[in-house]
């Protein structure tokens, strides 16, 4: 698939307004997706959190990682494993084409990350 392929990708939200928030939460089919920005990127998890079932788009990035506020857990951004767990957070694929932030609905499956 091409970079500018944009077929099954949702438009979700002005890269702008993910820029002054640092995050927020999506509705994406039947499902709500957690977006992050890391410095200069944007990450997307499965908004419901693994372990404790709260929003993690009520977390916060701290030190590179995304912190539930339900437990403190830390996942990272890439991966969307816990640290020092065996846990992992479902993530998805995330592009920015002209100024949205574009959003793969189906999570990215163990084996690719």
């Amino acid at each position: 698939m091409s970079d500018t392929d944009t077929t099954h990708w949702i438009a979700t939200v002005p890269f702008t307004d993910l820029a002054r928030r640092r995050r927020t939460r999506v509705e994406i089919g039947d499902g709500a997706v957690a977006l992050f920005l890391v410095g200069d990127r944007v990450f997307a998890f499965d908004d419901t959190c693994v372990h404790k079932g709260r929003s993690l788009s009520r977390g916060v990035v701290w030190r590179g990682r995304v912190v539930c506020p339900a437990h403190q857990w830390a996942f990272d951004p890439e991966t969307g494993r816990a640290e020092g767990r065996d846990e992992c957070q479902p993530v998805h694929d995330v592009r920015v084409v002209d100024g949205v932030v574009l959003v793969d609905p189906r999570p990215r499956s163990q084996e690719e990350i």
